[in-house]
């Protein structure tokens, strides 16, 4: 969570920006949200896949790999 002086501080220079500039800030934040969505779903998704992998990656005949 930011604190309140950060957060004065972006607003300070939000309210300095042009309109169109601050449609632009808008659309790079609204990115940020998306890409750490769309990592917190690849890491869910791994981890949901893991078990069933686990018994596909642990067994006797794949153990050579593992030595490697």
């Amino acid at each position: 969570m930011l604190n309140h002086r950060y957060e004065q501080k972006i607003i300070e220079k939000l309210r300095a920006l042009p309109p169109g500039r601050v449609a632009e800030v808008e659309d790079f934040v609204d990115f940020l949200h998306s890409r750490s969505e769309e990592r917190a779903l690849t890491g869910a998704a791994a981890k949901l896949a893991e078990s069933s992998f686990s018994q596909v990656w642990d067994n006797e005949s794949d153990a050579d790999y593992d030595r490697l």
